[in-house]
């Protein structure tokens, strides 16, 4: 779909409507019957907008989606509606009135900052894109507040902004996903130096990012929701050198208090899997620390100690028993146990989840649950098994 025009029509909409929740396995059907009355163009846009919109529900929920539009590449790059959100409300907490926002796409953060009552200038160089946002801004109620703006981002003037917000491209149709920074569109350089310039900025970047690149005048934000980590964000004119970890829907954030290492120690009673923003963000030992545990492996990012204590930044499980790596006694154990769901999880080991699941997991029909940790304790390739506490 080149052209989102035909689909803003009433002929369009009205497609769109007939279309809404059509499954993959009758589209050719849906597809057969309505090009009898409408053009097969337009049958196949409202047909595709239609899937586009189904796979959007994960991010901006089953309202929202139904009524939005999207290009592929939008639906996989636009921010998550929670993430939005919650910097949204971040910005209103800062005393931002205005956002320009450079490589906005289809419109998701400037729609959340729109909502939070926040004037936005959408950037975006994709004609389609653009135009897609401005139909979002429409389609949703804010156009007021949003202004989209088909150009080159290095070429606006973000001047009378309280706030500039980058979130430069990290996908390419040749290469898919890009890692390194300066191959963004545009370079992570050119996004750093617009954003020292402006009086409050975020450039939102891959969680992947080593820290060493990260500027010294930047605070660091790793942002996850239900355990899934989604961005960081650097922030610029809040508190530098600061590195946080944000955990949706909570929000919960903890701060690093540059504590050095925690120490190993032998395995507790409850090992503690952090979230993932905690591990990006290098927060381990803020974690550790405050379980009163250790580290099992002083490479490996699971905590352990002898007290359950709650915890937003980690999952805990009551650990029943520790072997040396070995399917045979695993697959033993399990048996006696009659546990007949098992969940593997790894770190630190090269076994695949699924193969041991294959061949460890007893035949027999079991109702027992039971959770198996294939990793390392004090370097040694290491089964840990229990239960979530």
């Amino acid at each position: 779909m080149n052209d989102l025009a035909p689909l803003l029509t009433p002929a369009g909409r009205a497609l769109l409507d007939e279309v809404r929740g059509t499954a993959p396995a009758d589209e050719l059907a849906v597809a057969t019957r309505l090009r009898r009355d409408h053009p097969a163009d337009l049958v196949s846009a409202a047909l595709g907008q239609a899937r586009l919109r189904q796979r959007a529900v994960a991010k901006f929920g089953d309202e929202d989606a139904a009524r939005m539009f999207f290009t592929p590449n939008g639906v996989e790059q636009s921010t998550r509606a929670s993430v939005a959100t919650y910097r949204a409300r971040r910005l209103k907490e800062l005393g931002v009135t205005s956002v320009a926002d450079l490589c906005s796409g289809i419109g998701g953060d400037a729609i959340a900052l729109a909502r939070a009552g926040i004037r936005v200038l959408a950037v975006d160089r994709d004609p389609l894109t653009a135009a897609t946002a401005r139909a979002n801004a429409e389609a949703l109620g804010v156009s007021d507040l949003i202004q989209v703006r088909e150009s080159d981002v290095t070429e606006v003037d973000t001047a009378g902004y309280d706030f500039v917000f980058v979130d430069p491209a990290r996908r390419s149709a040749k290469r898919g996903r890009i890692f390194d920074p300066e191959a963004y569109s545009p370079p992570l350089s050119w996004a750093i130096e617009t954003a020292l310039k402006a009086p409050h900025a975020a450039l939102k970047i891959a969680p992947g990012i080593p820290h060493e690149a990260i500027p010294a005048e930047a605070e660091a934000e790793w942002i996850s929701d239900g355990g899934d980590v989604k961005e960081a964000v650097l922030w610029f004119g809040t508190a530098p050198g600061a590195v946080r970890a944000t955990l949706l829907p909570g929000p919960g954030t903890l701060l690093g208090r540059g504590l050095p290492d925690p120490e190993v120690r032998p395995v507790g009673r409850y090992l503690y899997e952090p979230d993932g923003a905690v591990i990006r963000a290098h927060l381990v030992a803020e974690v550790a620390e405050d379980l009163e545990g250790g580290l099992i492996d002083e490479t490996i990012a699971y905590i352990t100690a002898d007290e359950l204590h709650a915890t937003p930044y980690a999952t805990a499980y009551e650990i029943t028993d520790q072997l040396p790596f070995n399917v045979k006694k695993l697959k033993a154990l399990l048996r006696e146990r009659g546990v007949g769901i098992l969940t593997v999880k790894k770190r630190g080991s090269a076994v695949e989840p699924e193969e041991l699941r294959r061949k460890a997991l007893p035949k027999s029909n079991g109702k027992a649950e039971a959770t198996v940790f294939l990793t390392r304790v004090a370097g040694a390739p290491t089964m840990l098994i229990g239960a979530p506490a």
